[in-house]
Parts: structure tokens; C-alpha cells; sequence
């Protein structure tokens, strides 16, 4: 039998317990904890969210990985060709982790109606390209299909749409300079839009329109196995640098591979700062939480200093007694992990179903709601995290119930 935690489920069950002067201090100390755990929860979950949307968004236009000729000087618009035929299309083998290989061409142009123009670049995409990042974006329309033969479809984004005030089923005109003779009529092609997206990423948005890789092909007189760069898709966004690396190892000298995060490096050096504001918060609200339980402790301790007296007058041990007052304490900080993570999931699961808060400035945070993120190992770690540390800052406090001598606490009034 364990006589410590004996005693302690005394304590905690009894009636004196519920109407003893450290009642509402218990409470208060109980609710200190549930609220820390609310708000690292929130804290972790947003912040997790939202790093995981923006790289979603970056990679959805770009591939996690993008192979292409060391002669496009990290230029968005494809300048040398690449030969289709390569070892790690459309499989890679040669690397672990890679979800999907995608080729693709992009060249600068200019979209001009009846009103107005814009610039763009047209992402000339193939049968093989992954739609699935999109279909989340597509607020209007269809996705093109360009499975089979050469056509006019394009996908088109909300901001350009509103720009030139065109809408799904219309068409307009796009105009591309032919390389190498700037003095030459330029190619002139007629599309049609049959989806329009929204991504919420400006930079992007305000660029890219999705058109038949084979309009690219021949305007830049390149032949059907030949084209711009390749966009390649990991299973682990985490291992994106050590992947980086290795793809590059695994590919011809003349083929550069460069990844996202160097391509976009203000973008995830901004989001990198994530990690740091959830890591204060979360240190912040275990101190808070710790205090309040130590206040608690002490004022257990004050409490029942007499049945301290009596057990050291019948022989426990100074750590036996501290033992029981942990008892006690690991409980009560349970029953405010209880609560918090019942309020904390709750909210969360309220937000990533119905979206109910949002920013006030989308156009900062390249999302309109706040997007949330959260698995069973980060809860788990953080309630034993949160549990074990609190634990350890009640080991000094407890400490005075060694300096308690068993003649004055029996006295003590």
C-alpha cells in the first residue's frame, strides 16, 4: 500500500478539503493552468497552421524542389530547354520521399482587352501536373483539362479576373515576345477561361495564369519532349534541405536543383519567427502556471501544518510528507490539464470547421482565416512537458516541510 498517496486521496476527498480557507486559492491555481494550456494550445495550433498554409501556397506554384538549366540564372521564365527524357521523370527512384515529378515552362507575356492590360506569366502545364493544391484555391468554374488534345483553356486569378473584368467563358488575348528579336511581331494567342482561383497569396495571384504547356512549346520552337523545368513534390516538407541536396546529387552536372525556401528565403525566414513567439508563449504561461501552484502548495502546506507535526512525531520521513503534498498537487494540476485541453480542442476544432475568426489584414498573413494545425504527439508532449515542469518547480516550495518541527506544528493554531 502506498501510504502517501493514501493520505493524499484523503485530502483531496474529504469534505474539510471543499470549505478549507485554501479552497478558492486551489481554484484560482487549477484555472491558471487550464487557461496556460488554452492558450499554448491556440498558440501552437495557429502557429503550426499557419506555417503550413503559406509553404502549401509557395509550393502549390512552385513544387517543393524546382530542377531546371543552370542557364535560366534563377529567372522565373524558362530560357534553355531540358530534354524531357530523364532518369527521375516521370518516377524518381534513385530518392526516397518523393511524392511527384511534374514538368513544366513559363514565359513572360502581356494579356491585353478592350480597357486595359496586365503582365503575366504563363505556367504552361501538361497532362501530368497535380491540380490538387488548387482545387481547395478555385472559387469559380472548372480546372483546365489538358489531357488531350492542344487547347485554350486557362486558369486565371481572382485579382487578375477583377484587373481586366473578365469572368469564366470569356476570352482574351495574350501577347508574347518572341526570343532572341525583340523587332518581330510577337506570338499572339487566344485563350478562354474555364476556371478562376484565389489563393490569397498576391504575389502569386498577380501573376500566374495556367495555360496548355504545348502553347509555350511552340512559341519558343521547342520540341514536344522538351521543356522549361521540373517541379518535384516530397512526402516530408521537414526534409526539404536534406532531399535538396540529394536530388541535386542524383541529377546530370548541367541541371541545377534549387528548393523553396531558398527561392522564396524572406517568405520562410518571416515564418521561421513562428517558432520563437510560440516557444515564449508557451514558456511564459508554465511560469504562470508553476507560481500558481506553488502559491497553492504553500498555502496547503500552512494549511495542514498540524498533520505534518503529527506525522513527523510518528515517524515518516521528510520526503514521505513532501510526497503526499506532490500527490496532491500532480491532481490538481491534472484537473486543470483536464479542463484545458476540453476548452482548448474544443475551440480549435470549432475554428478549423467553421472558420469563425479571421484577419483583420489577409493581405499580410496570405490567408483570410486563421488557419489551425494540431496532432495527437505535439498534445501529448506538451500536457506531460507541461506536468513534469510544473512538478519540478514544486519541489523547493515543498521543501519547507522540513524546516516544520513536529513540538510547534502540533501547537500550531
Amino acid at each position: 500500500m502506498n501510504l502517501e498517496l493514501f493520505i493524499a486521496k484523503r485530502l483531496i476527498t474529504g469534505k474539510e478539503h471543499k470549505i478549507s480557507i485554501s479552497a478558492p486559492i486551489i481554484k484560482i491555481a487549477i484555472a491558471a493552468i487550464a487557461i496556460g494550456v488554452v492558450m499554448m494550445l491556440i498558440a501552437i495550433a495557429t502557429g503550426v497552421g499557419l506555417k503550413r498554409k503559406i509553404r502549401e501556397k509557395v509550393s502549390a506554384f512552385n513544387g517543393h524542389i524546382q530542377i531546371s538549366n543552370y542557364d535560366n540564372n534563377t529567372s522565373d521564365v524558362s530560357i534553355s530547354p531540358i530534354d524531357l527524357n530523364q532518369e527521375f521523370y516521370p518516377e524518381f527512384t534513385n530518392v526516397d520521399g518523393v511524392k511527384h515529378v511534374q514538368a513544366v515552362a513559363t514565359k513572360g507575356g502581356i494579356i491585353r482587352t478592350e480597357d486595359t492590360f496586365e503582365g503575366i506569366l504563363a505556367k504552361g502545364v501538361g497532362k501530368d501536373y497535380d491540380w490538387s493544391a488548387f482545387a481547395e484555391y478555385l472559387v469559380e468554374g472548372r480546372l483546365p483539362d489538358y489531357s488531350g488534345k492542344l487547347n485554350e483553356e486557362v486558369l486565371l486569378s481572382q485579382m487578375m479576373a477583377n484587373r481586366l473584368q473578365l469572368s469564366v467563358g470569356d476570352t482574351f488575348f495574350s501577347f508574347f515576345l518572341k526570343d532572341g528579336d525583340a523587332n518581330r511581331p510577337p506570338n499572339t494567342r487566344r485563350f478562354t477561361i474555364v476556371g478562376i482561383y484565389d489563393s490569397g497569396f498576391e504575389e502569386l495571384d498577380a501573376t500566374y495564369v495556367f495555360v496548355d504547356i504545348r502553347h509555350i512549346q511552340r512559341m519558343n520552337q521547342w520540341d514536344e519532349d522538351e521543356v522549361g523545368s521540373f517541379e518535384v513534390f516530397l512526402n516530408d516538407f521537414d526534409q526539404l534541405e536534406e532531399k535538396s541536396n540529394e536530388i541535386y546529387g542524383k541529377t546530370v552536372s548541367s541541371l541545377d536543383a534549387q528548393n523553396i525556401k531558398t527561392k522564396y528565403y524572406r517568405i520562410f525566414e518571416w515564418i521561421g519567427l513562428f517558432d520563437f513567439n510560440i516557444a515564449l508563449i508557451i514558456g511564459i504561461m508554465i511560469i504562470v502556471g508553476g507560481i500558481n501552484m506553488i502559491t497553492a502548495l504553500l498555502v496547503l502546506i500552512l494549511e495542514r501544518t498540524q498533520m505534518i507535526g503529527i506525522l513527523k512525531a510518528l515517524g515518516s520521513a521528510n520526503w514521505s510528507i513532501r510526497k503526499v503534498f506532490l500527490y496532491n498537487a500532480t491532481y490538481l494540476i491534472a484537473i486543470g490539464l483536464l479542463w484545458g485541453n476540453a476548452l482548448g480542442l474544443g475551440l480549435l476544432f470549432v475554428q478549423d470547421r467553421y472558420r469563425l475568426f479571421k484577419f483583420p489584414n489577409p493581405e499580410e498573413y496570405y490567408i483570410d482565416y486563421i488557419p489551425v494545425y494540431l496532432d495527437v504527439p505535439t498534445v501529448v508532449i506538451l500536457n506531460l512537458g507541461v506536468m513534469l515542469l510544473c512538478l519540478l518547480m514544486l519541489l523547493v516550495p515543498s521543501y519547507i516541510i522540513t524546516k516544520i518541527t513536529p513540538v510547534k506544528a502540533i501547537k500550531f493554531e
